[in-house]
């Protein structure tokens, strides 16, 4: 590992060129990037990406579900290696720099080691894992979750989008349908950098997020069926209302959420109504409960009570009502070992960082369930994520990356 106190610094002017390359591919409509799972936009950014880890001397493997493992050999033949990365896609109305970040800022880390001449025991992967967002093909982190042994690859290639297209049809579309068996890969350690994606960081004045526990999530998809009707002439007593059932259930899951605080969330992001006519009663209405925690027992308790509650609210409206779970995982803590290396690197970078849980999911909560893992945060501005207008300054990103930087070099072992 570097010597404490050693300076060294990645370039943090190319890591903001690159990031501002990979932000003109799928351009959103506000600033932002639409570069969603398996479409177009998607494939043209793989390509530039495998090109840059080409030109700084990685080779590229590709497995079956369309993650992306760029290898720096280490000088071990025989020592695991140092996975370190994070995702490409993006939300519909997404911003430049949620996993992206982490792509790139490993993808720095590998070119400033060739820079300065950085030799390591264990070789250094820099992963851009598939389909995280979860926004074209729910669940999130889906390709890491059939790495983990959550998902099957069947499982993962019948997901449809919502024009009923399939993984498995769109990858082999775009091209990156690899021939690796997805989790044949054995990790010495995993690290991914991120944005925050909430405020702490940036209120506190906190350079650097040392990740500790990421909180489980369960998203519940409810279809709620009535009867298509007339607004204006079906009598208020003679309704069969699955748009009022939902909007009941939405105002139950806030109180739910709001009765386990502190550490507890709850709402709504998605919903469709059918036939969504401005003068028909909805016949039926979709939408997905998103409820998170990182104690187990509350995580639990809030999904039991919110079935429990709103089969009571469609039954009292004469409402059918169905629940499918669409995306879980328990709460998650990090490997000790690699949080005190996170804590550490800091440290010696004089950088201030503070102790945070991951209020979002991420690939690193599937990898720590085959590998030590952990993840390294810097601050956005406002906390605005998942939004077009997401920010970080060069600043953030460059000492988030050297931070990682210097992790990566202490698992990895620096050859003399």
């Amino acid at each position: 590992m570097p010597a404490a106190g050693q300076n060294l610094r990645i370039d943090s002017a190319r890591l903001w060129d690159s990031l501002m390359q990979m932000a003109e591919i799928g351009p959103g409509v506000a600033g932002g990037n639409n570069r969603q799972t398996l479409t177009d936009a998607d494939a043209e950014g793989r390509a530039l990406f495998a090109d840059w880890c080409r030109k700084a001397g990685m080779t590229m493997g590709v497995d079956r579900m369309g993650t992306m493992f760029a290898t720096r050999p280490g000088e071990d033949p025989g020592a695991l290696p140092v996975y370190v990365g994070s995702h490409l896609d993006t939300q519909p109305t997404g911003g430049r720099y949620d996993g992206v970040l982490g792509v790139l800022g490993a993808l720095e880390c590998v070119r400033t080691m060739n820079d300065l001449g950085i030799r390591t025991r264990h070789p250094i992967v820099v992963t851009n894992w598939a389909n995280e967002e979860g926004a074209r093909f729910a669940p999130a982190m889906l390709a890491s979750g059939v790495f983990a042994g959550v998902h099957s690859l069947d499982y993962a290639y019948g997901r449809r989008d919502p024009d009923g297209k399939t993984y498995g049809d769109e990858l082999a579309r775009i091209g990156w349908q690899g021939e690796e068996e997805v989790g044949a890969r054995k990790m010495h350690a995993y690290y991914e950098l991120h944005i925050e994606q909430g405020p702490i960081l940036e209120a506190e004045g906190a350079d650097i997020g040392v990740v500790t526990h990421c909180q489980g999530l369960w998203w519940l998809e409810f279809t709620l069926t009535g009867r298509e009707a007339h607004t204006g002439s079906t009598p208020m007593a003679m309704r069969v209302n699955a748009g009022l059932a939902m909007a009941r259930i939405l105002e139950m899951v806030q109180e739910v959420a709001l009765s386990e605080q502190p550490d507890a969330v709850g709402g709504v992001g998605q919903m469709r109504f059918a036939p969504n006519s401005r003068n028909v009663l909805p016949g039926q209405v979709v939408f997905t409960v998103d409820i998170r925690s990182p104690d187990q027992v509350k995580l639990d308790r809030m999904r039991a009570a919110i079935e429990t509650r709103a089969a009571a609210i469609c039954a009292d409206l004469g409402v059918a009502c169905a629940v499918e779970p669409v995306g879980h995982f328990d709460p998650v803590t990090f490997a000790p070992e690699l949080v005190a290396t996170v804590r550490r690197a800091a440290d010696r970078l004089g950088l201030p960082h503070r102790d945070i849980v991951s209020g979002a999911g991420h690939d690193a909560c599937w990898a720590a369930k085959v590998a030590p893992a952990t993840m390294v945060m810097c601050p956005c501005v406002g906390g605005l994520s998942h939004n077009e207008a997401e920010e970080i300054t060069p600043d953030w990103a460059a000492k988030g990356t050297d931070v990682l930087l210097h992790a990566v070099l202490e698992t990895a072992g620096v050859v003399a």
